[in-house]
């Protein structure tokens, strides 16, 4: 391996069998005739690439396409089938949640037994406990067994032990979306420090606002399969069209040299099918209309439930009606993850002209706005109301139809930022 390089991966490929019956594995094992009983699974399908010393890599890519899988093999915690991993420097890794954790020690047998299993001895451990107990804040809790820790508690610690130990390589996946917003901030700014002495940091996470910010590059994977790698903006723009279902509809016409592009402007196709949508949405009202077609518009025209934060984006909904009605109502709010409404409007609100309309007829409608909300993971929902002889009536409601995912690089207190200007003057004696 290169000397500058901290990590290296060649042609990794890792394969599970599947049996559809517990059964099969045994009848497998006895075979005389060596039949097979298993379908193979490729977590990971002949993945390579470099990591050079020094640098902060992300590794991004939807549920299931392999990313938790190569830190373990990277890790040492899982074997490849085959392929090769080269690792110079010694790795302090936090993965899931309990790895390497033994839930009936205390905090503090625990942080002495990762210790030992780093190569570190007693008394090099006595010297670096004040600064992870300081980092880890969790008070008292620490002489006490893990299993009574909450999920917050029990990341605190394994972060400040992973960090303060001083590694040549620190590998992080998933693990701080559990802490509160402070503490990650503590976290990303420990990052930068230990980076700044020459630590190599790989990190999974799905905060595309972290690995704009963070990243020198970035690798896409999908579905086990090695997509790209490259500067945070190209990869995350890649990402996108995987998650509306496009990545493979352009590569298919890149080889027949057709344009592909997803824009809004895009005649005889469902705005939706480039989006991702809930497929377990509630859907209520009485039908007298329809919201059969929905968009979400980024800054550059395109469908995507990924929207930057401080860019402008458009909503936009497409009802037809079975029914005259007089003057439909449409709305929209936008929720986070625990059912809080954190914003929205209607028609009506916004003193727009919407004439009567009669069976057959169609509206489109859309809302222009600035996205404020702080990075991280909303729901949105959608409406065709009215008011009749003074009642509201729904005439079809979508209730958490898709999700939107805001990146940001610059996250505020609370879920909304104000846009403060800030100013200060310096003045010494």
């Amino acid at each position: 391996m290169e000397k500058n390089l901290a990590i290296s991966v060649q042609d990794v490929t890792k394969i599970y069998r599947l049996y559809d019956k517990p059964i099969d594995r045994l009848l497998e094992a006895m075979s005389i005739t060596k039949k097979t009983y298993h379908k193979k699974f490729f977590a990971l399908d002949k993945i390579s690439f470099e990591i050079e010393k020094g640098t902060t890599v992300g590794i991004i890519g939807t549920n299931g396409s392999g990313k938790s899988t190569i830190l373990k093999i990277i890790t040492g915690v899982l074997n490849p089938s085959s392929g090769n991993v080269e690792v110079e420097g010694n790795i302090s890794a936090l993965l899931e949640l309990g790895a390497g954790f033994n839930m009936d020690y205390t905090g503090i047998e625990n942080i002495y037994m990762n210790g030992t299993m780093m190569g570190f001895g007693r008394e090099e451990m006595e010297k670096k406990l004040p600064e992870i107990l300081e980092f880890a804040d969790i008070g008292d809790f620490v002489h006490q067994p893990v299993k009574t820790y909450s999920s917050g508690m029990f990341v605190r610690l394994a972060f400040a032990l992973a960090i303060n130990v001083e590694p040549e390589i620190l590998i992080v996946d998933e693990a701080l979306s559990v802490g509160d917003v402070f503490f990650q901030a503590k976290c990303y700014k420990k990052m930068d420090e230990i980076r700044q002495k020459g630590t190599t940091i790989l990190m999974v996470t799905h905060d595309m606002g972290s690995v704009i910010k963070y990243c020198d590059k970035v690798i896409l994977l999908n579905k086990g399969s090695f997509v790209a790698e490259g500067k945070a903006g190209e990869i995350v723009d890649l990402y996108k069209k995987i998650l509306a279902n496009r990545f493979e509809i352009e590569e298919e016409a890149k080889d027949d040299k057709l344009p592909v592009e997803a824009k809004a402007t895009d005649t005889g196709k469902l705005m939706k099918e480039s989006l991702s949508i809930n497929p377990n949405v509630t859907e209520y009202g009485d039908k007298r209309a329809e919201i059969y077609d929905l968009g979400l518009i980024d800054s550059k025209g395109e469908i995507s439930n990924l929207l930057i934060k401080g860019e402008e984006f458009t909503i936009r909904e497409r009802i037809r009606f079975f029914a005259d009605i007089k003057q439909p109502i449409f709305t929209y709010t936008i929720k986070d993850k625990k059912g809080t409404e954190l914003s929205g409007t209607n028609t009506m609100f916004e003193l727009t002209d919407i004439e009567e309309v009669h069976a057959g007829d169609s509206y489109d409608v859309e809302f222009r706005q600035k996205m404020n909300l702080q990075g991280g993971e909303y729901l949105i929902s959608m409406s065709c109301t009215g008011f009749e002889n003074g009642q509201h009536v729904v005439y079809h409601r979508l209730y958490d139809v898709a999700n939107i995912t805001v990146i940001s690089n610059k996250n505020t207190v609370g879920i909304y930022d104000m846009e403060s200007r800030v100013s200060a003057s310096l003045h010494r004696k």
